[in-house]
């Protein structure tokens, strides 16, 4: 795996040169507003201390001493909510307009190509300009079609078709945005917190999947259904401001270089990235761990069955909640104590035994009849989730130059959108054919037998340590 570091070049940020860090680090002159900011952070790095105690094992908050990052990641605090108020309203208005849990789910599907193609794209485009300006650009887009979800819904319109076209408009400045932002972290903390800003960053989105649609259900009756959409556009407003405040974020090229990063923002530099991932053995075999724990062990397209049949007792509506929330719920819960492994240096180790303990957990929600136990094999599958995410995230940002780190990121975050669709045709029709629980557990199984297979047969994933 090329584990080279980016090109240090230096060029003009506010009439002052950035120096180029560890991994292609950005590290902006302070201004007059942050320079005690700096200096905590300086004193921070100076006594980074091994923690004691109980201090171990909770959530490693290092990167956000760095005023850069912490902006970044207070504007994911309100998208994470907001934008699964909005992930909340859409589909209840569709059903609510059709009546038909058909046109909710084509719906889904309506915004996965425009996802799917602009992750692409967008990933290469993160690559040849100002991140900065590109999640300016696409965080005020997103902010703009939230307001329209709410003008239509003020007004009453009543149509599918809209609906359907201002999602599939979202999804596409969503596909733009997400590549930019996740690669624009390791140009805002150094290699040996990557880890750790992930764990962060991750948290918070699962935080969102938890009291995003838990705020929406209780607003609803409140406020109404079209001011969700006004909400999360508002709040976007902020997001906007803390993107503002970010440093430039301009590619790490020389002039050589630079003269040919037209080319790289199409079909061409799409191309490139994908040729980079089969020559680069552990990021290709990261991938397929994601791909192996999503497609054969995310089993929530038979949630619905399994509250109906196998734990109706329980109470239907009770059952279907707990089992959608188990698994963020155990997210959270991982990323709140990642300072048990945010510092843990084999990272392709640990991506291969999260993904098995997912298996493992998988396979016991499988086997569980009574509900409480199968919420916590499923709870327990979110914090093996959790790890295996900040660890491939680690690898991807630490493992890869910045001048590709915006496509890997489109298409990390294409597998991470398609591998659970594609899970749910596999096991919903593996659940038609051979029953909900058995299906779930095989399922999980074979997560366990893949991920060793892979393990022991390409060895890289399971060598490759950050510090190499």
């Amino acid at each position: 795996m090329d584990t080279s570091k980016g090109s240090a070049d230096s060029r003009p940020d506010s009439g002052a040169e950035r120096q180029i860090e560890d991994a292609g680090t950005v590290k902006p002159p302070p201004t007059a507003d942050e320079a005690d900011e700096v200096d905590e952070v300086d004193e921070g790095d100076a006594g980074d201390r091994p923690r004691s105690g109980w201090r171990r094992f909770a959530m490693d908050t290092r990167p956000l001493r760095r005023p850069a990052y912490r902006r970044l990641w207070s504007s994911t605090i309100v998208t994470a909510v907001g934008s699964q108020l909005t992930a909340v309203a859409v589909p209840k208005q569709i059903y609510d307009i059709t009546g038909s849990s058909a046109w909710v789910g084509y719906a889904s599907f309506a915004g996965l190509l425009p996802l799917v193609v602009f992750a692409l794209w967008g990933g290469a485009i993160a690559d040849t300009v100002d991140r900065r300006k590109l999640l300016l650009v696409t965080n005020i887009g997103i902010a703009v079609t939230s307001l329209l979800f709410w003008i239509q819904a003020f007004t009453g319109l009543g149509s599918v078709a809209v609906l359907m076209v201002l999602l599939a408009v979202q999804q596409a400045f969503f596909g733009l945005n997400s590549p930019a932002r996740q690669a624009s972290i390791a140009r805002l903390v150094p290699k040996d917190e990557l880890a750790a800003a992930n764990a962060l960053g991750s948290t918070v989105m699962q935080t969102g999947l938890v009291a995003g649609p838990l705020l929406a259900g209780a607003l609803i009756p409140v406020v109404g259904l079209a001011e969700l959409y006004l909400i999360d556009a508002v709040a976007l407003c902020a997001t906007v401001w803390a993107v503002y405040r970010l440093p430039a974020l301009p590619p790490l090229a020389t002039a050589t270089a630079a003269a040919g990063r037209a080319g790289r923002a199409g079909l061409k530099g799409i191309a490139e990235g994908f040729r980079y991932i089969s020559l680069n053995q552990v990021l290709l075999l990261s991938f397929l761990a994601d791909i192996i724990a999503m497609v054969f062990g995310m089993p929530r397209a038979l949630f619905p069955q399994l509250a109906s049949q196998t734990y109706a007792p329980y109470g239907e509506g009770l059952a279907l909640g707990l089992l959608f929330a188990a698994v963020p719920i155990g997210a959270v819960l991982g990323g709140l104590m990642s300072g048990t492994f945010s510092r843990a240096r084999r990272h392709g180790l640990m991506v291969i035994v999260a993904v098995v303990a997912w298996g493992v957990a998988i396979t016991g929600f499988g086997l569980s009849a009574n509900l409480w136990v199968a919420v916590a094999f499923l709870a327990a599958a979110g914090v093996a989730d959790m790890v295996s995410m900040v660890f491939r995230g680690a690898i991807l940002l630490s493992a890869v130059t910045d001048e590709l780190r915006g496509r890997m990121q489109g298409v990390f975050t294409v597998v991470a959108a398609g591998g659970p669709r594609l899970a749910d045709v596999l096991h919903g029709t593996a659940g038609s054919a051979l029953g909900a629980r058995t299906a779930v557990a095989g399922g999980g199984l074979l997560v366990v037998v893949s991920m060793l297979v892979l393990a022991a047969t390409m060895p890289a994933l399971r060598r490759y340590s950050a510090s190499a």
